[in-house]
C-alpha cells in the first residue's frame, strides 16, 4: 500500500507553505478565479497534508485535463452558448463541488487503519475519476455531440440540456474515466488492474446516474445546483467504488 506521510505539526506546516508558494507562482494561470485559486490552495494544503505529494499531484492532474478538456472548441462553445462562464475559469463553487467528497475520503485516511485507507483511496481515486468522466463527457458532447438525447427518455434535445447525453459525450466520458484512472495507478494510490476496472466502470457509472440526476430530479428541485450534483455525483462514485470490496 502507499505510504501515507506523517502526521505530525512539521508535515502540515510544509504541505502549507509549499502549497501557498505554488498557489502564489500559479495565480496567473487563467484555470481559476482570484478566490477558485485561494480555495485551491486550502484544498492542496489538505491533499498534501493527508496523502503526501502523490495525492497531491493526482488532483494538480485532474486540475489541468479537465481545464485542457473545457478549452477544446471553446470559441465555437462560446459561439452557440454552451461554454462555462468566466471564460472557462472555475471558483471556490466548482472547487469544492469537485473535490469535496475527494478530501473527506483523503482526511480519513489519517486516522483510518490499513484495511480502511485502501477503501478510502479507491474511494478518492474513483470520485476524481468521475468527475473527470464528467467534464470529459460535458464539453466533447456539447462541441461534438451529433445526436443528443435526453437519458430518460432518449427523445432528441439540445447540446447543454441538464440531462443530455451523446455517443460522443459517453465515449469521451469513458476516456476521462480510464485517463484519471491511470494517472491514479501511476502514482500508486491505487493497485491492481481489479481495482483499475473498478475504478474506470464506477466512474462511468456515476456519470450517467449524474445525467439522469440532472433530467429527473434537478429540473424539479431549482436549489439543486450543478455544484451540488457535482457532488452528489463524486460521493456516488466513491460509494459504488468501496462498497463492493468492503462487502465481499
Amino acid at each position: 500500500m502507499l505510504p501515507l506521510p506523517p502526521q505530525d505539526a512539521a508535515h502540515w506546516l510544509i504541505a502549507l507553505a509549499l502549497n501557498g508558494l505554488l498557489i502564489g507562482l500559479a495565480q496567473r494561470l487563467p484555470l481559476l478565479t482570484h478566490a477558485g485559486w485561494i480555495h485551491a490552495g486550502v484544498l492542496g494544503t489538505l491533499l498534501w497534508g493527508s496523502l503526501g505529494w502523490r495525492g497531491w499531484l493526482a488532483v494538480v492532474a485532474y486540475l489541468v485535463l479537465g481545464s485542457l478538456v473545457t478549452r477544446l472548441g471553446f470559441r465555437q462553445k462560446q459561439a452557440s452558448g454552451l461554454a462555462e462562464a468566466r471564460g472557462g475559469q472555475r471558483g471556490p463553487e466548482n472547487v469544492w463541488g469537485s473535490a469535496l467528497v475527494g478530501t473527506v475520503a483523503a482526511l480519513l485516511t489519517t486516522a483510518a487503519t490499513s484495511p480502511w485507507q485502501l477503501l478510502l483511496l479507491l474511494g478518492f481515486a474513483a470520485s476524481f475519476a468521475a468527475k473527470l468522466a464528467d467534464t470529459f463527457g460535458s464539453e466533447i458532447g456539447k462541441r461534438w455531440g451529433r445526436h443528443t438525447v435526453l437519458i430518460t427518455s432518449l427523445k432528441p434535445v439540445a447540446p447543454g440540456t441538464e440531462g443530455a447525453i451523446s455517443l460522443e459525450g459517453t465515449a469521451a466520458s469513458l476516456a476521462g474515466a480510464v485517463l484519471m484512472t491511470l494517472v491514479m495507478l501511476a502514482l500508486g494510490l491505487i493497485n491492481g488492474g481489479g481495482a483499475a476496472l473498478l475504478v474506470s466502470v464506477v466512474a462511468l457509472a456515476a456519470t450517467l446516474l449524474e445525467s439522469l440526476i440532472g433530467a429527473t430530479l434537478q429540473r424539479r428541485w431549482s436549489w439543486l445546483s450543478n455544484e451540488l450534483v457535482n457532488g452528489l455525483q463524486t460521493l456516488l462514485a466513491a460509494v459504488m467504488a468501496i462498497a463492493p470490496v468492503a462487502l465481499g
